[in-house]
Order: structure tokens, then sequence, then C-alpha cells
């Protein structure tokens, strides 16, 4: 019996040799409390002895080679296919073709989105957008950055036309009738039509006639205007939901002009005109225009729907498969295109052209096929951009980083 208390009784060595491990224990794991409760240590000196943690060895990661070559793979062009396509219209009519104009444009016909250079330029953009420049029926109230280029000529509707023919190298004449209006000078139809004939006379670049906005009055005027015009193929400047369609595009039906459907950034109203116009006239003379808003003052919204309205043509969408127009002059709307203002704005003789060029570039990259336009500088630049994206040559892939040492003069 003493034999074996003896043996089960722990020593004081082995006592202090598991409470150095408790110890040890918590100070390397944290986390751990140890209580002591009714323990009597009896000694002179006490040495707790705490065994050195083990230090793992420190292995050096693998040396990783260099790249010295990019893994070398194919590029392989993507395959879009389109089930739609834009209509083609021609503009226009010259002596060979029943007119006599000097020259006739067709615009349309695309079945890809624009500049998309991975289909193909042909397919994108098969006819070079027509620029056109803007000439009013009588004197209007210009920004100076425009009136210093035609206020001689202003109050001759024909003499403008010459003078952007002539000078400026217009390709086309948007001639807006808008003295028509009845609350301005309500200029009868036949006057309007006898100033038609004046500008025909003046200038052999194909003609845009355009009303005063009024509905009623517009009609009469566009029937006067298709009258004289006859053979010349002319653009009507245009046709909308508030009139009698019956009347006016019954009337047109026999006549040799192409309209523009106008709607103010609505597709499904686009779609219901374009639907009702094709009842008397052939797509093949219908474009529209879905309405076009400056830089600034909701552009972002007027390049969306054109934008939504070329890629639903693409797709298949009939009733949205016509031309597209661009009113780019509404860039003067905005009057941080002309008004005088701070010296950080810039000169506004040109922060009003860039407004128009940049107005005119944002629907051109949505699918623009006709522009009307009003500042020379602003025409010249934008047919400089048509020309280097639709003729430029691609860019060679090792000279990407050649702009870092580029002198821009």
């Amino acid at each position: 019996m003493s034999e074996k208390r003896v043996r089960d009784k722990p020593s004081v060595e082995d006592s202090l040799t598991d409470l150095s491990s408790l110890i040890f224990e918590a100070l390397t794991k944290g986390g751990l409390e140890i209580a002591l409760e009714d323990v009597v240590i009896e000694s002179d000196e006490l040495h707790i002895v705490l065994q050195q943690a083990v230090i793992p060895k420190l292995v050096a990661p693998p040396v990783v080679k260099r790249v010295e070559e990019l893994l070398k793979v194919e590029f392989e062009e993507p395959k879009m296919e389109w089930v739609g396509k834009v209509v083609e219209v021609k503009i226009g009519a010259t002596k060979g073709e029943g007119g006599t104009r000097s020259a006739s444009y067709v615009i349309g016909g695309e079945t890809a989105p624009p500049i998309y250079r991975l289909v193909g330029l042909e397919e994108a953009m098969p006819h070079r957008p027509v620029v056109a420049m803007d000439v009013f029926d009588m004197r209007i109230g210009l920004p100076k950055a425009i009136r210093v280029h035609v206020q001689e000529v202003m109050d001759d509707p024909a003499e403008w036309a010459r003078l952007c023919v002539e000078k400026f190298g217009a390709k086309m004449i948007n001639l807006h009738m808008i003295s028509t209006d009845p609350f301005i000078k309500d200029t009868p139809a036949k006057e309007a039509a006898k100033t038609v004939e004046e500008v025909l006379q003046a200038v052999k670049v194909p003609l845009c006639v355009g009303g005063s906005g009024n509905p009623k009055k517009d009609m009469e005027v566009f029937k006067a205007v298709a009258d004289v015009s006859e053979g010349e193929r002319i653009l009507i400047n245009s046709l909308n939901l508030d009139m009698d369609l019956d009347d006016i595009a019954g009337y047109l039906k026999d006549k040799d002009c192409v309209v523009i459907a106008f709607t103010p950034m609505d597709l499904d109203k686009a779609r219901e005109l374009n639907r009702k116009l094709f009842d008397y006239l052939p797509k093949e003379r219908i474009v529209m225009d879905t309405n076009t808003a400056g830089a600034g003052y909701g552009l972002d919204y007027g390049f969306s729907v054109m934008e939504r309205a070329r890629l639903a043509a693409l797709k298949g969408d009939t009733e949205l498969q016509q031309p597209i127009v661009a009113g780019s002059t509404n860039a003067w709307a905005a009057r941080e295109a002309w008004l005088k203002m701070d010296p950080f704005w810039g000169p506004r003789e040109l922060r009003g052209p860039i407004w128009e060029t940049l107005t005119s570039l944002a629907c051109f990259l949505t699918g623009a096929d006709y522009f009307m336009m009003m500042h020379p500088l602003s025409i010249k630049t934008i047919e400089e951009i048509v020309d280097f994206l639709t003729k430029g040559e691609p860019c060679n892939p090792e000279d990407i980083a050649d702009w870092v040492s580029c002198d821009l003069g």
C-alpha cells in the first residue's frame, strides 16, 4: 500500500515540469489562461525553465524565369453577320438622269456598324456621307463667327448659295424657307417656289428645301416647290406626324423628290411615320431625321437614338432601315458655342466651329449619312475626318508607341 501511494504521488520535479509546459504553451499559442488554486510551493528557490521555441527553417521561393518572349497567338478577326441592310437613297439628278445637277449622291446601303474595319469599310460604309451647307431665304440672327463669312449675301438666298459653293466648296445646299412661317413673313408658297427656282439656277449642286416648321403652311410650300423642281430629285425637309400625310405624301407620290421623315428622338414614332409613308412613297425616296441635339444640350440623347435605330436596322427592323440625317447646325443653339465667356473657355471664333464639329463627329460615328452644317471651318474639318476614316490606311501595330515621341509642332 505504502509503495503504491509513493508512486502515485507526483514528485516536486514532475509538478514543476508540468507547470513549465503549461506556461510555455500559454506564451507560444496565446489565448490560454493558467490558474493555480490551493497550491503551496515551499522552496528556497524556484527555477522555471522554458524550452526555446523551434524556429522553422525558411525556404527560399523558387526562382521565376524572366519572360523573354510573349506567347504567340494568331489573331482571327471576329465574324459579324447582320441580317439587315440600310436602304440606298439617291439625292439629286444629273443631266443624264433627267435633271440639271452637276452631281448626284447615294447615301445608305450599310450592312454593318459605321467605320467598322474588322468587317471591311465597304460593308460598314459603302457610300460616303454627304455634308450640306445651310442657307436661309431671309436675313436672320446668326452668331458672329458665322455671320462674318456670309453677311454680304444674307439678303439674297441665291447669292448666298453661290458663295457657299464657289468659295467654301459646298457639295450640297440646305435651303431653309423660314420666311414662310405665318408668324414671321408668311411668304406665299408660290413666292417660296420662285426662290427655289432662283437657287437652282444659281448653283448646280443638289438641293434640300426645308420649311418653317408650321405643318399646315409647309404642306403648301412643299407642293409648290415639288412642282418647280420636278426632275431635280431635291430633298424635302421634312414631313412629320403633325401633317396630313394622306394629303402631302399623296401629292408627292408622283413627284421626283426625296423626303425627310422627322420625329423627336422617339423610335416608336419614327417607325410609325415611316410605316405611314411607305403607303405612298418607295423606301428609296425616304430618309429619316430622329433629331439632333448639340454638344452639352442633349447630344447623348440624340446620337444614342441614332445608334439604336441603326443597330435595329442591321438586325432586321424594316421600319428603321432608312438613311439617317443629322442636323449638326443645332450645335449653335448652345450658348457656349457663341457667347462671350471667360478666356478659360477659349475664343468663341473657334469654340463654335469646335462645337459643331464634335456634334457632327458623334453623329457620324453612330451612323448618320447626311449632315446639315453651317460654319465653313466645321465643314472642312468634318470632311477631312471622314476622308481619313474612310480612305486612310490601317495603322501598323508595330508603331503603336510612336505617339510618345510625336512632334505636335
